[in-house]
């Protein structure tokens, strides 16, 4: 079965989304940070911690993390700083 969406890997980075997580507070260096960008396809990239095994025996009803999908964190602050850059759709 073919799914409604899939990830383009060609597609590019465009923009940041919001700070990075040095000006937010979230990392004291720029090696591994959490971030969020848009690609130039319009889907968005998420760059945070890998908590699949964490979170896959708690999930709650009805979600599902396919074999080729991650469960990512980041932080509430990441994602409120990016808030002004992402359009009404």
């Amino acid at each position: 079965m073919t799914r409604p969406w899939e990830a383009d890997h060609d597609a590019g980075f465009l923009r940041r989304l919001g700070k990075t997580a040095a000006e937010v507070g979230d990392s004291r260096t720029t090696q591994d940070c959490p971030e969020i960008w848009e690609l130039d396809n319009g889907d968005i990239a998420v760059i945070g911690r890998d908590a699949t095994t964490a979170y896959s025996d708690r999930l709650p009803p009805g979600v599902r993390i396919g074999s080729d999908e991650r469960l990512v964190i980041i932080s509430g602050r990441l994602l409120s700083a990016a808030k002004p850059d992402i359009p009404d759709v």
